[in-house]
């Protein structure tokens, strides 16, 4: 079969690999789109647990087309999105239903192959059926969509919060989409990017800018969200907090990035500063919300490219043109 393939660090090539067969508890899915984001880029550095040669592609979606002789809850021809999340369920965090930090963490298109290929292995309980209003090509949305989910699980956020987002990507649009039915007061968001600002504006933000100075809370925000992993915008955000306030880092940095934190003042005004790593017990809400139209795919998927072009996809994401760019088979 045809996939996408990251041979060395900074090398990557269209080519064919064999097919894959499924083990006793999974299946292939024909996928029908796998999107691009971010940890796609660090793959292509060598970063983020990859050991290469390595085919990418954790969001994706398709049709099952072979089954494992152990799987009985799916049948080929079922349309199905895919949690890429391979936890090991022995292990501490595993045990304490921390399976995100799994001390074996492992992800189908990270470290095992993934869905930019025509054809993936994935076990079946990691697949959510679609119903039939869900067009199976946008469905790779419900990846990315489950990740800011778990962010604002994370948050906690309460009724009537003050919310600052950094980036209008994919990623900054989905806490937009998310915090504006999740109760906030006002949802600003900050972007170098003219173009995908605009988006941010289409969907309906408070305000927004590209810094924060040009916004009016002097006091800061309730919630400050990093979707860029950018060092300056990290740097910036957690001095826009205020007094009580939460800063999520959302975005994945690269491994070199370093910013400065002020010990005094997390304490003495009460400051949170936490993560969100990538999906825990959220695929299948993610799911149920992306079927109910919480994400319009017309406005976050820009671009559907063949299959054949994903260097250039790639290329294209990493200068930042456009939203969600999606490949097709």
């Amino acid at each position: 079969m045809k996939a996408a393939i990251v041979e060395s660090v900074g090398k990557v090539v269209v080519g064919a690999v064999p097919d894959p067969t499924p083990g006793p508890r999974e299946v292939v899915v024909e996928v029908a789109a796998c999107g691009l984001c971010g940890t796609d880029l660090h793959i292509r550095q060598g970063e983020f647990a990859p050991t290469l040669p390595v085919v990418p592609g954790h969001e994706f979606a398709g049709t099952v087309v072979a089954l494992g002789r152990d799987v009985s809850d799916l049948a080929a021809g079922d349309r199905v999105a895919v949690d890429p999340s391979l936890h090991c369920h022995e292990c501490r965090y595993c045990r304490a239903g921390r399976g995100n930090l799994c001390e074996r963490w492992a992800a189908i298109g990270v470290t095992t192959a993934g869905g930019a290929a025509q054809y993936a292995a994935a076990p079946a309980a990691n697949c959510v059926r679609l119903p039939d209003h869900v067009r199976t090509q946008d469905a790779a949305l419900i990846e990315p969509l489950s990740c800011a989910v778990r962010g604002y699980d994370v948050l906690r956020s309460r009724l009537g919060a003050h919310v600052l987002i950094y980036g209008s990507g994919t990623m900054g649009l989905m806490m937009l989409e998310l915090a504006k039915r999740t109760g906030a007061a006002s949802v600003d968001v900050v972007d170098l990017n003219p173009r995908r600002l605009a988006t941010a504006q289409r969907l309906g933000v408070s305000a927004s800018a590209a810094g924060a100075d040009e916004l009016d809370r002097p006091g800061g925000w309730d919630v400050v969200i990093d979707a860029t992993g950018n060092a300056a915008a990290i740097q910036d955000g957690l001095d826009r907090v205020a007094k009580a306030g939460t800063f999520l880092q959302f975005g994945v940095a690269d491994y070199a990035t370093r910013v400065t934190v002020d010990p005094y003042r997390i304490y003495n005004q009460e400051i949170t500063i936490t993560g969100s790593m990538a999906v825990l017990h959220s695929y299948e809400r993610a799911a149920e919300l992306f079927a109910a139209g919480v994400l319009d795919p017309e406005v976050f998927i820009s671009d559907r490219l063949p299959l054949d072009d994903y260097p250039r996809a790639l290329d294209q994401f990493a200068a930042g043109v456009g939203r969600k760019i999606v490949v097709v088979p």
